[in-house]
């Protein structure tokens, strides 16, 4: 497939799809959180003192919300040298009072927000930082039909999110947002924008 100036795959490649990009994808599908886009997220959310971040990686998104004065427990599947517990997330059954906050491994990330709002309590908050892109599709669209997101806030600026977490090397060609569940939310969807 061309593009009006005759490039392939141009299109697909600005999008940020996975299966036509020019490099493999990291195995674990570990790609961090710039600090910045958390410390815009603190800015303008509120959430309750206790925190767990379920995907943590190197601790780019816990050490931010620690900064901002909130007590956060990081897990991992995998560890890479950050967090105190490593373990699958998707199957424990840990019932968890306060929030969860996380960028989670993109192919889950459906898995993630629905198992997040199986482990806490009604009216605590699940934040997820996901592609813009995640606004599209059939299951998704279930889902929030059944779990609509309170708000969505579109970042006006681009943020990074490397490969394995190398800071260096921040691609900006993918548009985010953060996604916030408020268990037993059941209104409408509030697009907010910031940064």
């Amino acid at each position: 497939m061309k593009d009006w100036l005759g490039n392939k795959a141009t299109v697909y490649k600005t999008l940020g799809a996975s299966n036509h990009g020019n490099g493999e994808r990291e195995a674990n599908d570990y790609y961090a959180t710039e600090p910045k886009a958390t410390q815009l997220l603190c800015d303008i959310e509120k959430f309750d003192s206790i925190i767990w971040e379920p995907a943590c990686g190197e601790g780019h998104m816990s050490e931010v919300l620690k900064q901002n004065g909130y007590n956060v427990w990081s897990t991992d599947l995998i560890n890479r040298g950050y967090g105190e517990d490593f373990f699958d997330f998707l199957t424990c059954n840990i019932k968890w009072n306060g929030d969860i906050i996380t960028n989670p491994p993109y192919r889950y990330a459906q898995k993630f927000i629905e198992h997040s709002l199986d482990l806490i309590n009604p009216g605590n908050k699940v934040a997820m930082f996901l592609r813009l892109q995640f606004l599209e599709g059939n299951a998704r669209g279930k889902m929030y039909e059944k779990n609509p997101p309170k708000p969505i806030w579109v970042s006006r600026g681009r943020l990074g999110c490397p490969m394995n977490g190398d800071m260096n090397r921040k691609s900006m060609a993918i548009a985010f947002a953060w996604f916030i569940w408020e268990k037993g939310y059941k209104g409408d969807t509030i697009i907010k924008w910031f940064n």
